[in-house]
C-alpha cells in the first residue's frame, strides 16, 4: 500500500533536493516520478529544474491535460533583476505542499550550498559502477562539509538507482551503501517502463502496465520521505 502524504501548511512547502554531482545518475527521472506520484495523491507539487540540460521541463511539456498539474519552473535560466540563483524556492504559488528539485552534473560551490540551506530534504541517487561509487563518496563529503548542512543538518538518504540485481557490482554498490553515514533508502531497478514513462511525461506509477515490483520498490522510498518531513505546527 502507498503511504498517504501528510498535507503541509500552505506557507511552508516541503523542499526535496535531489542531488549528485556525478551525471547520468537518474536525478531526473526521481525527481519527476516523485513529483507525479505526489501530483497523483491531490498535492500541490512543483518542479525546479536547475539542470541547463532542462529535461525536467520537456517532461512537463509533454505531459497531457488530463493528468494531475505540477508547475514547473525552468530554474537553470537567468532572468532580468535575479538577486539569488535560489529566489525561485519563494516565489512560488503560496498553495505549493511540495517542491522537487532537479540539480545538474558538476553541481558543487556556491550553487550545491545555497540549494542545501534551502531544501529540507536530500536525496542522493547512485547507479552500480565503480566511477559511480568513487565520484559519490566526494560528493556526500562535499554535502556533509558544506557550511549550510553544518549550520543546519539535514536528513540525508541514497538511492541505488538503474540496478540489475543479482549481479556483483550490484553487490559491491549494496555494499558501499550500507558503509555510509548516511541512510540507504531503496533500491529501484534498470527498467525500460521509466524510458516510456518520460515519454508521456508521467511517472511509472501512472502506466496502466506498470509492474507491482515497481510500485514496492517506490514504497520505502516515498515513507522515508513522508516519515522525515520537518514538524512545522509550531
Amino acid at each position: 500500500m502507498r503511504s498517504q502524504p501528510r498535507v503541509i501548511s500552505k506557507s511552508q512547502p516541503v523542499r526535496i533536493l535531489i542531488a549528485n554531482a556525478k551525471g547520468g545518475c537518474g536525478k531526473t527521472t526521481i525527481a519527476t516520478n516523485i513529483a507525479s506520484r505526489y501530483a497523483s495523491s491531490n498535492l500541490n507539487t512543483c518542479l525546479l529544474d536547475f539542470d541547463p540540460q532542462g529535461s525536467c521541463m520537456q517532461w512537463l511539456r509533454v505531459r497531457q491535460s488530463d493528468q494531475p498539474e505540477i508547475h514547473g519552473v525552468a530554474a537553470y535560466q537567468k532572468t532580468p533583476g535575479q538577486v539569488t540563483r535560489t529566489w525561485q524556492l519563494r516565489s512560488l504559488p503560496i498553495n505549493t505542499n511540495r517542491i522537487i528539485i532537479d540539480t545538474p552534473s558538476g553541481i558543487n560551490g556556491p550553487l550545491l550550498n545555497d540549494l542545501i540551506r534551502e531544501a529540507d530534504l536530500i536525496l542522493v541517487p547512485v547507479t552500480p559502477s565503480p566511477i559511480d561509487i568513487r565520484a559519490t563518496t566526494q560528493f556526500i563529503k562535499d554535502v556533509l562539509l558544506s557550511p549550510a548542512f553544518r549550520s543546519k543538518p539535514k536528513h540525508i538518504g541514497a538511492v541505488a538507482n538503474r540496478v540489475k540485481r543479482n549481479t556483483l557490482v550490484y553487490a559491491k554498490l549494496k555494499l558501499f551503501l550500507n558503509s555510509l553515514k548516511i541512510p540507504f533508502i531503496a533500491t529501484l531497478r534498470d527498467t525500460q517502463f521509466y524510458i516510456r514513462a518520460s515519454e508521456y511525461g508521467v511517472g511509472i506509477h501512472d502506466l496502466k502496465n506498470r509492474q507491482k515490483s515497481d510500485e514496492r520498490e517506490w514504497s520505502p522510498l516515498m515513507q522515508w520521505l513522508e516519515d522525515h518531513i520537518p514538524d512545522q505546527s509550531g
